[in-house]
């Protein structure tokens, strides 16, 4: 691996392909045998210290439109998170079942997990029938993995039976030094960012994207009022400056002052702190208040002159859903992906059916949204929400701060990058934008 950094480091991007790959590579990794060791711990309680490794493992059979990548960087998703705490199950059923696909998708059937669904780096070999990259080309990486076998997934890649997130329900990750990915997961990086900035946006950004922007998600126009829960956040951040850059009025939900500064400094002028306006949406386990709903609403209408929400754009799940379905206005649309704060959610059905409300499930993007998000962010127009960074070795203390909400916008990681402010090959563009790249910082 060495040989390939310096490589890149010298900025010799035609040399890495006559390069030899090594046998083995450093990865993040979870164990099949270790899939049981949080089990009677409460969810909060259970650390990704403990089963989050470093490991050597074997570099992979590089199969047909394939493409091997040297990860500079990557990022902390919520479904590393879930990976390290085995929730909602254990990954390995995933692999299991794609590895019953055919004898190249067996490879990603092992006692091991290479996890990460980011990556910034370069692209050191392609499989047979890859024409659109090269060794050298520097890429990031969105984590859309499918098949394209069935006709489902034509029209809209997500649609495909056989649809993935590559290092969360496939192997070989981007937080290790070696990646495998499809080479239609490839990107072109972003040249005013460090590669640590190029990596984070990835997942969460075409997340964003496709849940309030695209067709296939809440559509935003001009002019809509969105309600953005956790706006600050790795998911939020990035909802927050399509609102605005898209001419939409946002609601920045947030837990903090810190947070709501930081939402301020994007650009939102209607913030709602709710921790400091005290909302308690649940009486208790099993009880939800409405009163608070409607309190929460009437503190939306004070900020907006007396509109409800176009759309809400919703990630939390089950502690805020009944708010959520309760403040969109008529004929409104939630917007729903991932659900950190719990999966069942529960809603008073009157307020969606008798005023006419849609709900629209969101996962992931195609590639088009994918691309699409990506190309905002290398022209400047969506910045990455970076605000720390640790080294590989420390990827379970950055997936541990991001279980506890201990962190604003992104937490990168540094995979075969030394230190950090390497990869920036467009110093104007990024002094244009340097300001809105680091507003996360240190935060």
């Amino acid at each position: 691996m060495q040989e390939i950094l310096d490589a890149i480091l010298a900025e010799q991007y035609d040399a890495v392909g006559g390069l030899p790959v090594p046998d083995h590579y450093r990865g993040v990794t979870v164990h099949s045998e270790d899939a049981s060791m949080f089990e009677g711990i409460p969810s909060k309680e259970k650390d990704p210290r403990k089963s989050l490794h470093l490991d050597e493992v074997a570099t992979p059979e590089l199969g047909p439109g394939e493409a091997l990548v040297a990860v500079m960087a990557s990022a902390i998703n919520y479904n590393t998170v879930w990976t390290s705490i085995f929730e909602p199950l254990p990954t390995f059923g995933f692999l299991r079942r794609y590895g019953r696909i055919s004898p190249l998708t067996a490879r990603h059937d092992l006692p091991y997990h290479v996890v990460g669904s980011d990556l910034a780096g370069v692209v050191v070999r392609t499989g047979p029938g890859v024409n659109a990259w090269k060794p050298g080309d520097r890429v990031v990486a969105h984590c859309l993995s499918v098949e394209l076998e069935s006709p489902d997934g034509h029209s809209d890649t997500m649609m495909d039976p056989e649809q993935r997130i590559w290092g969360f329900e496939t192997n070989f990750g981007g937080l290790a030094e070696l990646a495998l990915v499809k080479s239609n997961q490839l990107m072109p990086k972003p040249e005013h960012l460090t590669w640590e900035e190029a990596a984070s946006p990835g997942l969460v950004n075409s997340t964003a994207y496709r849940q309030l922007v695209s067709r296939n998600g809440a559509d935003m126009k001009q002019g809509d009022t969105v309600l953005i829960w956790g706006a600050s956040g790795g998911l939020g951040s990035y909802a927050t400056q399509f609102a605005l850059n898209g001419g939409a009025t946002p609601i920045c939900v947030v837990s903090s002052p810190e947070k709501a500064e930081i939402c301020r400094k994007m650009g939102a002028e209607l913030v709602i702190d709710r921790n400091a306006e005290g909302y308690k949406f649940w009486k208790d386990e099993q009880t939800q208040d409405p009163s608070e709903w409607k309190r929460f609403g009437s503190k939306i209408r004070e900020l907006t002159g007396g509109d409800d929400p176009d759309i809400v754009f919703e990630h939390p799940g089950r502690e805020t859903f009944g708010a959520s379905v309760y403040v969109a206005r008529k004929g409104g649309t939630i917007v729903t992906c991932a659900s950190t704060s719990g999966y069942e959610h529960q809603y008073d059905n009157r307020y969606l059916w008798m005023n006419l409300k849609r709900i629209v499930g969101s996962h992931f993007a195609n590639y088009r949204e994918a691309w699409e998000a990506n190309r905002l962010i290398s022209k400047g127009l969506i910045h990455p929400t970076l605000s720390r960074v640790y080294p590989l070795a420390e990827t379970g203390q950055a997936a541990h701060d991001v279980h506890h909400n201990a962190h604003q916008g992104k937490v990168g990681v540094l995979c075969l990058a030394p230190r950090e402010g390497l990869g920036v090959t467009d110093t104007g563009k990024r002094g244009r934008c340097l300001e809105a790249i680091n507003r996360f910082r240190g935060v």
